[in-house]
């Protein structure tokens, strides 16, 4: 099998020319959605007679349920509900990008729809101005599975030299991590940083801080993007928690958490508080971190590989074998944010800002199980 795409090897020339051509005041929006498995993206576009200002001028649209696996065929219509727009770094200005949630026929949130309840917990929470940051951790693939740029009969030389590393034997595939970076900044998205990760031909972006539901969005868009700049060069991303067995690093999406309250003098009080809510609830969080409640980060969270064991909560300034770490900075200026480590690379960003804002944030989250998903940790031993 050959390790690019066979797309990617078309003429590009001929494609920008067509690119190129005028569209006089129509605008191309190409509506983005989370499909059933909760982990896919899909998307598809229509023509607009003008340029929408806001996302109040982006109608409401349906696509067939049945081929995403979230609907039956009897029964298969699926609405798009507009959510967040931006810019189109693919064809360019005036056209649009559209990410939506999905609604059943009785407009009922489908079920890997995890916006919806999220945007309720974060309109309840929204006067503590929580902040979030997801550090998102990717390999790139050839076309045969295997990672990108690996030898095809064995393996690459060891981990230390390729995080944050320079040339041509330590970086792979970085025209794409470059490409994806001003992609993002073009269509609006919050990126803030990038770099190189311990495993080869594995890398990481981060996104934040956004405010609230904000998150959720602009990471979701950010991975659209990621794919389809992966399209363009004939490979691929996975954002499995661990792509390769073995003494490989796995790939997280550690979650930087703030409020208003921890950014304030003598923050660090509130930020010990809302880590022992969190040990707390710890085998709730663990069932929401991954989209298999917790089985993909039974693979990762061995305590291994800058990890914490799944089975333990554990937290310490500056220790990345801990669940969550208080940044060194931050224990010296009393005042900051908290990291929690334990979000899988392929986690849902709504399920688990809604999950930290639930458990640290309303009074109701010592009691209450509605974070929790099928499964519990003590099954997963």
């Amino acid at each position: 099998m050959s390790s690019v795409s066979a797309s990617s090897c078309l003429n590009k020339g001929l494609r920008h020319h067509y690119l190129a051509l005028p569209q006089g005041n129509l605008c191309q929006v190409t509506y983005v959605w989370i499909d059933g498995s909760g982990e896919g993206l899909r998307n598809k576009t229509r023509t607009l007679e003008c340029e929408p200002q806001s996302i109040d001028d982006i109608p409401e649209w349906n696509f067939d349920g049945s081929s995403t696996g979230q609907s039956e065929g009897s029964n298969s219509d699926m609405f798009l509900i507009p959510v967040c727009m931006f810019r189109d770094p693919f064809t360019l200005d005036p056209n649009k990008l559209v990410l939506c949630e999905v609604l059943k026929y009785n407009r009922q949130p489908a079920n890997s729809n995890h916006r919806h309840n999220c945007k309720k917990v974060m309109d309840q929470v929204k006067e503590h101005h929580p902040w979030f940051g997801m550090e998102q951790e990717y390999t790139l693939l050839g076309m045969d599975g295997r990672p990108f740029a690996w030898p095809l009969n064995g393996f690459p030389a060891p981990q230390g030299p390729y995080y944050c590393g320079v040339g041509a034997d330590k970086a792979f595939g970085r025209d794409i991590v470059e490409c994806h970076y001003k992609a993002c900044i073009y269509a609006g998205v919050k990126i803030c940083g990038t770099n190189a990760e311990v495993m080869p031909s594995q890398w990481e972006f981060q996104v934040g801080p956004c405010e609230g539901i904000e998150m959720g969005d602009h990471l979701w868009m950010a991975r659209f993007l990621l794919h389809r700049v992966c399209e363009e060069f004939g490979v691929m991303a996975t954002f499995d928690p661990k792509p390769m067995e073995g003494d490989w690093n796995g790939a997280g999406c550690h979650t930087n958490v703030s409020t208003e309250a921890t950014r304030a003098e003598n923050g660090i009080e509130h930020i010990h508080t809302a880590i022992k809510k969190l040990g707390k609830r710890h085998s709730q969080h663990i069932c929401v971190y991954d989209p298999h409640g917790g089985e993909d980060n039974k693979r990762r969270l061995t305590g291994r590989h800058e990890t914490s064991s799944i089975y333990k909560f554990s937290s310490e300034v500056a220790h990345r074998g801990t669940s969550v770490r208080i940044p060194r900075q931050v224990g010296q200026d009393r005042c900051g944010y908290f990291e929690d480590r334990r979000p899988a690379a392929n986690c849902d960003p709504y399920a688990v800002t809604s999950a930290i804002a639930r458990t640290c944030l309303l009074e109701e989250a010592e009691d209450t199980d509605d974070i929790q998903q099928p499964g519990d940790i003590t099954e997963l031993e």
